[in-house]
């Protein structure tokens, strides 16, 4: 009688479809978890009587937490926060319009109203809102004709910012925020104005949108080589749909798969650059004048580009991301619960350590002193772990546990690069932070109608997100800045983008015409 091991061929086959069974099955895990389970990274809670992460050495040791937290607390509906300018707990600040409607008291309106004196005001305050409020501006020029010659003489209209255009500022403003801050696509923009008597084509609003971007161009670019100037820089990539032109056997509209490359700089200032494709010669050619630490995912390309521009001695550091190195093991918690846990726990014991030093640290040498003596003997520990159990004989290759193992193994230097700077994140959220606006938006627009579109998204988005990080009104930064672009230095372009124009001009910023109206 023949016995498995007597037939190769058959075990082969058998750990082959071992292996396929295992993946689709992992496979429909991760569907369901998708449908019905929880997606957040966020580490809820930690097992107070967790012993030691890999069975060997000390104990970790955090630092104490001496204020104890509740696990729920509820404001009363009566209580009143000191925020709060009414009793009614609405909050706004002195920019929102307030109309005042006198309610007379009906005493005061009778035959008995002399018996009556008013003591007091109350004010009650009740949010509204108008819908598509729209504006027409009517300048009325005088014509003046001289009394000798008679000849007559008009006076010219405002300056506009786009010629010969009857878009003011303030709507070329409100279009480029509805679509790029609160991803309200123009088409439903279009709809809003039917509904509020207003009547044009929808091409005219791309046409006004798609000229005014053009202005914003060489800001966008100013900005976008500030960015390169920074000593660390964190590189993503995120796909979009855009058009092709006809050529090549494509059909006009033809819909392709493109990316945008951001890149967020050590002013916190944002850069959406944009290529037809995920390859490595976009990098390499955005990262040409850089030289500092590289923060990127676990993206084979990066470290190509690195190699490649090194070899140029021109010295770029290459830094993993911790969350993107994090989520394999996450993706494994199926299929390895107890070991890929013992990932996550350390992983979590990192983390916590950053949020002291976020909370305590200010120092750079105090960061470096701190990662060195708390968070570097982890990752030691936590390197040494995957070595060991890479080694492990019943591991499938292609299970989610071996390629998280592989994954962490393979970077492994890049991943040790903030325990020897200070100044670097362990992760790239904040980059994630930023460019979640281009997902969002597709969810909204789906596309780019072509791959001009697409580049002018990026320009707009740069200028847009980074007004967000610096603190700034979208609407009153394009309000102020379109205007102001044709008569500011073009040698001093970088003074209007939205890092260097909060500074400069935010006392002092230029407003639409329909501001003087009150």
């Amino acid at each position: 009688m023949k016995t498995s091991s007597d037939n190769p061929s058959k075990d082969a086959q058998i750990a082959a479809l071992s292996d396929e069974v295992a993946q689709l099955k992992h496979q429909l895990d991760w569907l369901k978890r998708q449908l019905f389970g929880r997606k957040s990274e966020k580490v809820l809670a930690d097992n107070p009587a967790q012993s030691s992460l890999f069975d060997e050495g000390e104990a970790l040791t955090l630092p104490a937490e001496t204020k104890p937290v509740k696990a729920h607390t509820r404001s009363s509906q009566k209580q009143r926060r000191d925020s709060d300018v009414n009793d009614e707990g609405l909050r706004f600040d002195e920019t929102v319009p307030q109309l005042i409607i006198d309610v007379p008291a009906p005493e005061l309106q009778g035959a008995d109203a002399d018996q009556y004196d008013v003591v007091d005001i109350k004010e009650t305050r009740r949010l509204a809102q108008q819908p598509g409020s729209y504006v027409v501006l009517v300048y009325r020029r005088q014509v003046v004709r001289h009394k000798t010659t008679q000849t007559l003489k008009d006076t010219p209209a405002p300056i506009n910012v786009l010629e010969g255009c009857y878009c003011d500022v303030s709507l070329l403003a409100g279009l480029m925020v509805d679509k790029a801050v609160y991803h309200l696509p123009l088409h439903r923009q279009h709809q809003r104005m039917l509904d509020s008597g207003i009547t044009l084509s929808r091409a005219t609003l791309i046409n006004w949108i798609q000229q005014g971007i053009e202005l914003l161009r060489p800001i966008a670019k100013a900005q976008w080589q500030h960015i390169l100037q920074s000593n660390i820089l964190a590189m993503d990539e995120v796909p979009i749909k855009a058009g092709r032109t006809k050529g090549a056997g494509r059909k006009p509209g033809h819909m392709k798969q493109t990316y945008f490359w951001p890149m967020y700089g050590d002013s916190d200032e944002v850069a959406f650059t944009w290529s037809h494709s995920r390859g490595m010669l976009h990098a390499k050619a955005q990262l040409q004048d850089f030289t500092g630490t590289l923060l990127t995912d676990g993206y084979a390309a990066y470290t190509k580009t690195v190699e490649q521009i090194n070899q140029q001695e021109q010295q770029i550091v290459h830094a993993a991301c911790w969350v993107h190195m994090r989520r394999g093991f996450e993706k494994a918690l199926d299929s390895e619960p107890q070991a890929a846990q013992q990932a996550l726990d350390i992983i979590a014991a990192l983390y916590r350590h950053e949020k002291h030093i976020r909370d305590k640290q200010s120092d750079l040498a105090d960061i470096h002193s701190y990662r060195q003596q708390h968070s570097e003997p982890l990752v030691t520990d936590f390197f040494r772990w995957v070595y060991q159990q890479r080694q492990r004989t019943d591991l499938l290759p292609k299970s989610p546990f071996a390629k998280a193992l592989h994954y962490a193994h393979e970077r492994e230097s890049q991943l040790k690069v903030f325990l020897s700077n200070p100044a670097l994140p362990m992760d790239t959220n904040h980059l994630e932070r930023a460019l979640r606006v281009i997902p969002m938006g597709r969810k909204n627009y789906l596309f780019c109608w072509s791959e001009l579109g697409a580049e002018q998204l990026g320009i707009l988005q740069s200028l847009m997100v980074t007004c967000r990080l610096q603190g700034v009104n979208p609407y009153h930064y394009l309000v102020d800045v379109l205007q102001r672009v044709a008569l500011h230095p073009a040698k001093d372009v970088l003074d209007l983008t939205p890092r260097v124009w909060k500074e400069r001009f935010t006392d002092k910023k230029l407003t639409s015409d329909l501001d003087k109206m009150g």
